[in-house]
């Protein structure tokens, strides 16, 4: 397993690829605050378009750690992960999952009687 500094690096120089971009080398899906993603399993792969709050998640964190140890961190262009697709998809749909049950509000509220 990767320690801080080391996971604080990696993101650091992905964030370096999020916002330093040259408009012709960012394909037109990959919008502000969103960056390319490849997961990769022997010879299947396909691309992702991932939200940068993902960082923020342990389950993609750790993701970005095995791609990180697999392929280094030093290139450009979409980050490669070495996972199956689906894998990839079921971390992002957790993700999701969570973000909503967060960000809803109850549809109740409880008011103190005196």
């Amino acid at each position: 397993m990767l320690n801080k500094s080391t996971i604080s690096v990696m993101l650091e120089r992905l964030q370096k690829m999020l916002f330093v971009r040259n408009i012709e080398g960012v394909p037109e899906d990959v919008k502000e605050g969103h960056f390319a993603v490849i997961a990769v399993d022997g010879y299947k792969e396909r691309r992702f378009v991932v939200n940068v709050s993902y960082l923020k998640h342990d389950s993609f964190v750790k993701l970005l750690e095995r791609a990180a140890e697999e392929y280094g961190f030093d290139h450009e262009g979409a980050v490669v992960i070495p996972c199956r697709p689906s894998e990839l998809e079921r971390v992002m749909a957790q993700q999701e999952v969570q973000e909503k049950m967060f960000s809803c509000k109850p549809l109740f509220t409880f008011a103190k009687h005196h």
